[in-house]
């Protein structure tokens, strides 16, 4: 497998890095609340963190829902949290042209799953030299997933992670774990999103979702041996002003984790 290094994380055999955060940046304050907060818990249970939240949801459900505070001031709060936490950043790119500038604060720019076959935006992230996290579409075969990441290393770059996020299936999704060895024969560390995996995104004008079931999809994906694993994290879930219904709640983060490490270290 293809180590992925950034900052004081790393993505190599035995190791299981968690990405974690808000789905949305609702506040600088906010967001440095809940970065600290996450920190202590994976710090307590020596799991390696990274801090995600996106300046912008560019794909919401319907055009009056909250999409965060655009690119300038979302990449200023996500500086702050890196400088005065120490930890890296993940946030998401939806276009080419935003990806120079987001390059030059966050250690992960992500490509959201809609997106994962727009070539401009694949090459555009892997010119920035960073780490570059390609979702799986609802809709792709997991092994197509190599021809995504191609285009990243077209550009130069084989920092590279792939991420399991549910496939379609009628108008809800399902999780199939054998997509995790398939996508990690492209050599490249696969993570497992556990909360958008539990999405019911037909219905109202909001994606709806299932979060009890959240501790399984993951439990499992860990003993089907991902590389790392991916959850937005909430201190008042319902209140969210995004992803309200799959969003794990900051209190019970811990009593989770503590069940992965388990399982991880059983299968490891």
């Amino acid at each position: 497998m293809n180590k992925v290094s950034l900052g004081n994380v790393t993505y190599e055999e035995g190791k299981l890095p968690f990405i974690g955060g808000p789905c949305v940046i609702e506040s600088r304050d906010h967001s440095l609340k809940m970065a600290e907060s996450i920190l202590s818990i994976t710090d307590s249970l020596n799991i390696p963190f990274i801090f995600k939240s996106s300046f912008d949801k560019a794909n919401r459900s319907a055009s009056s829902s909250f999409r965060g505070p655009a690119i300038e001031e979302g990449l200023q709060i996500l500086s702050d949290v890196k400088k005065e936490l120490g930890i890296p950043v993940l946030t998401d790119v939806h276009l080419p042209h935003q990806c120079k500038e987001v390059g030059e604060v966050v250690d992960i720019l992500q490509i959201p799953a809609f997106l994962c076959r727009q070539t401009d935006l694949l090459y555009a992230a892997g010119k920035t030299g960073k780490v570059v996290n390609i979702k799986k579409g609802q809709f792709l075969a997991p092994d197509k997933m190599k021809f995504a990441a191609d285009k990243v290393l077209s550009a130069g770059n084989n920092n590279i992670l792939l991420t399991e996020r549910g496939s379609s299936f009628g108008y809800g999704l399902v999780s199939d774990m054998t997509s995790i060895p398939i996508m990690q024969k492209t050599g490249y560390p696969v993570i497992f999103d556990a909360t958008h995996s539990a999405q019911l995104p037909g219905g109202d004008k909001t994606t709806g979702g299932n979060r009890k079931i959240i501790p399984t999809l993951a439990k499992a994906a860990v003993a089907a041996g991902c590389n790392g694993l991916f959850m937005e994290i909430h201190d008042n879930p319902d209140k969210a002003k995004s992803d309200a219904a799959t969003q794990w709640p900051l209190d019970k983060l811990k009593s989770l984790l503590s069940i992965i490490i388990k399982v991880h270290e059983a299968v490891k």
